[in-house]
């Protein structure tokens, strides 16, 4: 798939407990030029972001669900993220736009947010923001 650049804009890490979400997110980031990780949970997303910053390959940023069923969350990750970096740069993602998490996503200490499904004008907007 030709992205609408020849530019890497780098590394993003995409956490979903849903498959479908992760691979069309990961497709729709490789389309705007960026190189997509995807995360099945919290621990997994702790875990990649630790390994690529002490490997000197960081993440541009963290685009994480609100909810993960049986794991954790983009709250509970993002404060275990922020210990090992207080620079990243996280986006909150939710099916329920109406979530206090996502209305006030600079109360709960993420820089953007975007709802789900992931439109592509909206993904490539909110990653311009961060």
């Amino acid at each position: 798939m030709a992205n609408e650049t020849s530019l890497n804009k780098g590394k993003i890490l995409l956490m979903d407990d849903e498959e479908m979400i992760l691979e069309i997110g990961s497709e729709m980031l490789e389309f705007l030029g960026y190189d997509a990780i995807p995360a099945r949970n919290g621990i997994e997303a702790i875990e990649c972001y630790a390994s690529a910053k002490s490997a000197g390959s960081p993440f541009q940023a963290v685009i994480m669900d609100l909810n993960i069923p049986g794991g954790m969350g983009a709250k509970d990750t993002l404060e275990k993220l922020k210990a090992i970096d207080p620079e990243v740069r996280a986006m909150v993602s939710s099916g329920h736009p109406n979530d206090p998490v996502v209305e006030n996503f600079r109360k709960y200490g993420f820089s953007g947010a975007i709802p789900k499904p992931y439109r592509m004008d909206d993904l490539k907007k909110a990653l311009q923001e961060l």
